[in-house]
């Protein structure tokens, strides 16, 4: 297990920090404007000039961290999909998607169909309420029968009615 240190840079946010197996520093300075610092200094280096920092604003930190696999609830997700009798699926949201900036209830309900969970960044929000307002980046978790989830996916991508023609 990796040992993490976290300090407060009063005014300025909250520095998490690790070694390496190498030997080198990793750390990540969380601004309190939502931008984030990565800092790198290799192995043996004992000056800051040696350190290498690279600003980020907030969605750049969201991809880094998608890259570097930060949404690791997903991943457990995907192990669920291999239970039989219990079809899971889910869907990234993105901007365009008729369910951006609306409650989940005003999605048309499908019998058999359950969004247990809504993951946003590093959180699950489990067995999300009719009023949850689904954002651009959350993952919709649902369980139920592969076709009607593929219809209420579709639903909030383009908005249709179910039973609608597209």
């Amino acid at each position: 297990m990796v040992d993490v240190r976290r300090v407060t840079l009063p005014g300025v946010g909250v520095l998490h920090s690790f070694e390496t197996a190498d030997g080198a520093e990793v750390a990540v300075v969380a601004h309190r404007t939502g931008s984030s610092d990565l800092v790198s200094r290799p192995a043996g280096a004992r000056d800051d000039d040696d350190a290498v920092t690279v600003r980020l604003d907030e969605e750049e930190a969201h991809t880094l961290a998608e890259l570097l696999g930060g949404t690791r609830i997903v991943e457990s997700i995907a192990e669920l999909d291999e239970l039989p009798g219990v079809p899971i699926d889910w869907m990234t949201v993105d901007e365009g998607d008729a369910i951006v900036g609306r409650p989940l209830g005003e999605v048309p309900a499908a019998s058999g169909v359950a969004i247990v969970a809504i993951v946003r960044d590093d959180h699950a929000h489990p067995s999300p309420g009719a009023d949850f307002v689904v954002e651009p980046g959350d993952t919709v978790v649902a369980v139920g029968p592969t076709e009607l989830i593929a219809e209420v996916f579709r639903v909030m991508n383009d908005g249709m009615s179910r039973g609608a023609e597209a």
